[in-house]
């Protein structure tokens, strides 16, 4: 169920899978027939795969980008992470970029000036597009002024992130 306040709004997995079949309806409905999506990770990881089983789209690439440090907590610009995404696999593609939210539409911005020079085509689907954004998302399932809680970035992490990895032995 999806949960609405001034602050936040929640939405949990169940409500997540009918807002992915939402959209990947809207993105077949408008006739457009991706050649490949494109997944802004983290978030978009779920919403690229999910876009890809309901439209027929075995080609998922990914982008890592990094913008968001904590709730409200943004780094001055969106950076790159490794590993990097190839332009020659995007060449003469249409290729549907998919995360779970436009917020300042920083990060959107960033991936389509990476790809616009390679691509034949490029269309946004995202679950949630705020007002401020830069980018205006061509599918988009929901708006909303709110701080998102998504069922998959909700919980605390189970592992301290400054922790080193533990190595065991072989």
């Amino acid at each position: 169920m999806t949960e609405s306040s001034a602050e936040r709004e929640v939405l949990d997995w169940e409500t997540y899978g009918i807002a992915a079949r939402s959209l990947a309806q809207s993105v077949a409905d408008s006739g457009f027939r991706p050649d490949l999506v494109l997944a802004i990770a983290r978030g978009g990881l779920f919403v690229a795969g999910s876009l890809g089983y309901a439209l027929s789209v075995k080609n998922l690439y990914v982008m890592n980008l990094e913008f968001y440090s904590g709730v409200d907590k943004r780094l001055d610009v969106p950076v790159m992470l490794p590993p990097y995404l190839d332009k020659i696999d995007l060449t003469d593609a249409k290729i549907l970029v998919a995360d779970d939210v436009a917020d300042t539409g920083h990060t959107l911005k960033v991936v389509h000036e990476f790809c616009q020079e390679v691509v034949a085509e490029s269309r946004t689907a995202v679950l949630y597009e705020k007002p401020h954004s830069l980018v205006k998302c061509d599918f988009v399932w929901r708006r909303t002024d709110s701080w998102i809680n998504f069922p998959w970035s909700s919980e605390p992490p189970m592992v301290d992130p400054q922790a080193s990895p533990v190595v065991l032995d072989a």
